[in-house]
């Protein structure tokens, strides 16, 4: 009869034992299945980056909509083809544009103070190093090239910014912290860019610094989302097309390549 209960006191220990372990296997189970869900509050995302929101180098920004691919070293872009505010007028009278037409900022002068009728351009790049900028461009009113010229223009997040001429000299916008900046009108990272020449046909030329002009340069050290900013400067100033394509690339061969435009990714 003893032997008989301590039979089943042995069974009685070892079916507790079972249900306890089987427990323990259940909670560690929910529990690898709440941090490995991507919807728990507690899950991580990658770089300390919140959810939802955009990376630099991988995402298309959603504030925006658009961005444009570098392929080759190189970024084509028509100038109307991104969201204008209120200012900027699309025209077709000058001869020699492509696409739809041009774009005139018909907004208030404002010399001393970029920002105004600020156009965005996302650019994917993908080909680090240093790039060329220029833009096709034309007075659209008188007969004098030295007014209704130039417009602002800014890389808010590039690696560098800055006008260099053949000689070595070089320029930095007011407001980057570099030194030394150029002649004239700059302001907060923006250059202000002209074209010279009393013949208003539209022609590919960015210059900065009055008088002393200096090609424009921009460095993109990591694959990734850049922005391209402009805003109206000059009253009757149109723009046709923007380009930027490697520094050791020649311009002649960077022209015929332009013929051939970046995509447009729209953004999900």
């Amino acid at each position: 009869m003893k032997n008989l209960q301590l039979s089943r006191s042995k069974r009685d220990l070892l079916f507790i034992a079972i249900l306890l372990l089987s427990s323990i296997a259940l909670i560690g189970c929910s529990t690898d299945e709440a941090s490995s869900d991507p919807d728990s509050p507690d899950s991580e995302q990658p770089n300390g980056e919140e959810a939802g929101e955009n990376v630099q180098g991988s995402d298309c920004p959603e504030s925006v909509g658009f961005l444009f691919e570098e392929s080759n070293g190189v970024v084509s872009i028509e100038f109307e083809n991104s969201n204008f505010p209120e200012g900027w007028v699309l025209k077709n009278e000058l001869s020699g544009f492509s696409g739809d037409g041009y774009m005139v900022w018909e907004g208030d002068q404002s010399l001393g103070n970029p920002g105004s009728g600020k156009v965005v351009f996302p650019i994917a790049i993908k080909t680090t190093g240093t790039y060329r900028f220029l833009w096709k461009s034309s007075f659209t009113q008188g007969n004098d090239g030295t007014e209704h010229n130039d417009s602002w223009l800014r890389f808010p997040d590039a690696n560098d910014f800055f006008g260099k001429k053949a000689d070595g000299s070089v320029v930095y916008p007011e407001g980057s912290g570099k030194e030394p900046n150029p002649a004239g009108a700059s302001s907060d990272g923006w250059f202000k860019i002209y074209r010279s020449g009393n013949n208003n046909e539209f022609k590919w030329q960015a210059s900065t610094s009055d008088h002393d002009a200096h090609n424009i340069y921009v460095t993109f050290s990591g694959e990734g989302v850049y922005l391209i900013e402009i805003s109206g400067r000059s009253s009757f100033h149109g723009i046709d097309r923007l380009l930027l394509f490697k520094e050791d690339m020649a311009e002649g061969d960077a022209l015929d390549a332009a013929d051939t435009f970046s995509k447009k990714q729209v953004c999900d």
